[in-house]
């Protein structure tokens, strides 16, 4: 079956100019956390140009500062991946969400684009619904390489400018409010309230955790709370 026409080759400039645009007000607010990440790396004593290579390898910045943090804190590589991993363990949630979205794609971008899936990529990528396929692929990689290309060299960057920004700037706090800035934007539904409230709460309760599961547990909760309150307001507006 043969994907629509509606975005022809002349028609894709308007929407990458537009995912340029949508992507820019995410970016901002991920300078600092590039920088924390930059600083950490000079810290680490992994060296630069191997702590750099953690961006495009890992390219998801709470995990990448996870795996940088632990390997220079003297942790055992095995730890530390696993740290790593149970970070972003989020985004095999994500993946599931987006599936839909991935149907009637051509098999190379169902291949390449889950490399680019990060929280601001699914964030604005979920306001696509209304897309056919060639029109999400087009704006779907003009956002995700937007991010890649400004996050690989705002690290880079970082390993220069981190270490001498004075520390009363307090750069790590940019790294909440954004990832705050990405849950408001995403939250157009009752149901992404619910998820988005349980997976805080049960998060906070479980923090102890070791090797930072909590927030797998919390990402759990937040999912399982989502889905039943979407079947319950399904339900209900088909009453």
């Amino acid at each position: 079956m043969s994907e629509p026409e509606s975005v022809v080759s002349g028609d894709r400039a308007p929407i990458v100019r537009r995912a340029l645009l949508d992507a820019v007000p995410l970016i901002i607010p991920a300078v600092p956390f590039a920088l924390v990440v930059g600083l950490a790396i000079t810290e680490s004593g992994l060296g630069n140009l191997l702590g750099w290579t953690t961006a495009p390898v890992v390219f998801a910045g709470a995990a990448q500062l996870t795996l940088i943090t632990l390997l220079g804190g003297g942790a055992f590589w095995v730890a530390a991946v696993g740290a790593a991993l149970v970070v972003n363990a989020r985004h095999l949630m994500y993946s599931a969400a987006l599936a839909r979205y991935f149907r009637g794609q051509p098999r190379w971008f169902r291949w390449f684009a889950p490399y680019l899936l990060i929280d601001q990529v699914f964030a604005l990528a979920t306001l696509r619904r209304g897309d056919d396929p060639r029109t999400f692929r087009t704006y779907y990689l003009a956002m995700g390489a937007a991010f890649a290309v400004f996050w690989f060299t705002a690290v880079a960057l970082g390993l220069l400018i981190g270490p001498v920004v004075p520390e009363e700037w307090q750069l790590k706090f940019a790294i909440p409010v954004m990832f705050t800035g990405i849950v408001v934007m995403a939250i157009d539904r009752a149901p992404k309230l619910v998820a988005a409230t349980v997976a805080v709460l049960v998060t906070w309760l479980s923090a102890g955790l070791p090797s930072q599961s909590g927030l797998l547990v919390g990402a759990v909760a937040g999912v399982a709370a989502g889905f039943g309150a979407g079947y319950l307001a399904e339900r209900r507006s088909r009453r």
